[in-house]
């Protein structure tokens, strides 16, 4: 039972996966972050567009 308990303490094969998963949370995170931001700006710069081609005369 003791070497059981040492040889699993010793083992670090599931932190590699946890690492990869952590890493891979945040860069999913960071994309919903950008894609917000840019859905953001191009929301203001598309009405302001509208604005003007409507106010727009020939």
């Amino acid at each position: 039972m003791t070497r059981f308990l040492k040889k699993f303490h010793n083992d670090e094969d599931g932190a590699v996966t946890v690492d990869w998963v952590v890493l891979t949370a945040a860069i999913v995170a960071l994309a919903v972050a950008l894609v917000l931001a840019l859905t953001n700006g191009s929301v203001g710069v598309s009405a302001g567009v509208e604005a003007f081609m409507t106010g727009w005369q020939f």
